[in-house]
């Protein structure tokens, strides 16, 4: 993981390469990434869990065949 001044370094160089004008989009585009992902993980755990079935539904008798 990056520590406090290997950090300070690569912002430095990124706002450099970049300009302070394309920097905040490019934070703003990077935060939007990661939320979709954290999301996408979530859904994937929601799909692991396991579903109770459904109860059967009572099958259709003579009369409720005859109703309109």
């Amino acid at each position: 993981m990056l520590a406090g001044q290997d950090l300070v370094v690569v912002l430095l160089i990124a706002l450099l390469l970049l300009g302070p004008k394309q920097l905040p989009g490019l934070a703003r585009g990077l935060g939007q990434s990661v939320r979709e992902f954290k999301k996408g993980a979530e859904g994937l755990l929601d799909e692991d869990k396991p579903v109770a079935p459904e109860p059967p539904k009572p099958a259709a008798t003579e009369q409720d065949k005859a109703k309109p």
